[in-house]
């Protein structure tokens, strides 16, 4: 190899290689002589080559940091904002979850609720925020609510219940999907609410669902514990809700029937039964303000 600088003999080349390889910067090592090329060409100080060489390595290592940490958040299909359609969804404040995306919410310990009908982008919405979330160095974990409960009680069958509420209590955000979709088996409502409750004001919960706060005791097996949860996760919340049809049936929007679109999401909470008395509304302040 010819010198690319005077003062850069090939047994300096050679010995600059090797601390590279030595201090696993494979990407520095793949671009150090492009970069001596253009120190030679006069386009780049020593002192911009440094950082030009730094940069691209961090570059290299930022990207792996990222895809691991997606792969142990279960963030497997990865959906971002700029790829969300909010002309489709004008009930939607762009700015508003735009401001979501800035995670303060993650950060002040919040829950985020997503509400709507299928297809309306509610898992595309909190899939993306938790991928702004690991690109920030925040620490997340997605699931839907019947794998959460599903291996929530499968811990209680082994005994190892509270080591699997504290592996769910780790990551600084967990989004739960689906709630409503399936119904949850007997006891999944409390195994969730130890969930919820350990977590409360510890750490920050994304929640999307088809289903209005007054349906929770349908999808929980009961006012009671769907009461609590709502105790907790509206405590501090903010609520979204998204009004528009499905996306995925945008091409196809004759062919489902009347009745069922633009269901309206009831936000207001379950009403506990009481014995002598009539159902009493329990109220619970919502922070919808960012």
């Amino acid at each position: 190899m010819t010198s690319l600088d005077p003062a850069a003999s090939p047994a300096t080349l050679d010995r600059i290689r090797r601390h590279l390889v030595g201090l696993n910067m494979p990407r520095a090592l793949e671009v150090i002589e492009h970069i001596l090329r253009r120190i030679e060409r006069g386009e780049i100080s020593a002192l911009e080559a440094i950082d030009t060489l730094l940069g691209e390595e961090l570059t290299l290592r930022e990207g792996r940091r990222v895809r691991s940490a997606l792969k142990m958040g279960r963030l497997i299909n990865i959906k971002t904002l700029s790829g969300f359609d909010f002309s489709f969804q004008p009930s939607l404040d762009r700015d508003r979850i735009m401001a979501l995306a800035q995670l303060d919410f993650v950060d002040r310990h919040e829950a985020v609720h997503f509400l709507g009908q299928p297809g309306c982008g509610k898992t595309h919405l909190a899939l993306a925020l938790g991928v702004e979330a690991v690109k920030s160095g925040r620490s997340v974990y997605f699931a839907t609510l019947a794998d959460i409960v599903s291996s929530l009680a499968k811990a209680e069958r082994e005994g190892t219940l509270r080591e699997r509420l504290r592996f769910l209590c780790r990551p600084q955000l967990l989004i739960v999907d689906e709630i409503g979709y399936l119904p949850v088996i007997s006891g999944g409502g409390n195994l969730f609410f130890q969930l919820v409750n350990a977590r409360y004001e510890r750490g920050a919960m994304i929640l999307t669902s088809n289903r209005g706060f007054a349906e929770w005791g349908d999808v929980f097996g009961g006012t009671v514990v769907a009461t609590a949860l709502l105790d907790r996760l509206l405590h501090h919340a903010v609520v979204v809700q998204i009004e528009g049809a499905s996306y995925r049936l945008r091409r196809h929007a004759d062919l489902i029937p009347d009745n069922t679109r633009n269901r309206p999401i009831n936000t207001s909470q379950p009403q506990p039964r009481r014995r002598g008395r009539p159902p009493k509304m329990t109220s619970t302040q919502t922070d919808t303000d960012l």
